[in-house]
């Protein structure tokens, strides 16, 4: 699905135009990486959990040369499904 695909789908199921349904669903996005870049998390119980995991350096190596490289420490977004979207996920 595509955002505008999503974004016309809010339109229909909540009864608003699409540029409201597309301000909120911007607005959604907008929240999560503000939160997340903060180190923060956005949790929706059952559905999503959106959160920052710090990584640490570690050894790595090339592919196609197998040397050996340094891979610096960093960032990760983390997202975790909720039971429901899990349950989803099966067919249930």
């Amino acid at each position: 699905m595509t955002k505008s695909e999503l974004v016309a789908e809010i339109a229909s199921k909540a009864g608003v135009t699409q540029a409201e349904a597309g301000g909120c669903v911007d607005a959604f996005a907008d929240i999560v990486m503000s939160q997340v870049g903060r180190g923060g998390e956005v949790n929706i119980p059952g559905f999503i959990k959106f959160s920052r995991k710090d990584t640490k350096a570690r050894k790595g190596r090339n592919p196609q040369t197998g040397a050996e490289i340094h891979v610096p420490a960093g960032t990760a977004v983390k997202i975790q499904a909720g039971s429901k979207l899990k349950a989803a996920g099966k067919g249930n």
